[in-house]
């Protein structure tokens, strides 16, 4: 529904993405674990996002 938290939800995506693989390469596994977190929540933020477009739809 807002084009800003679902670009917020994606910028948090990448940045999640690039932490973990920089976790994974240097072997910093709480790097690693705070970027999958990242990423995690970045789902569920779209998540949210896709039920609150399928209401307003609903009811449009």
């Amino acid at each position: 529904m807002s084009i800003e938290d679902r670009a917020e939800a994606t910028a948090k995506n990448i940045e999640g993405k690039v932490q973990a693989a920089a976790g994974e390469i240097t072997g910093d596994t709480k790097a690693k674990a705070e970027g999958e977190a990242k990423q995690a929540q970045a789902k569920a933020t779209h998540a949210r996002e896709d039920v609150k477009d399928a209401l307003k739809d609903a009811i449009d």
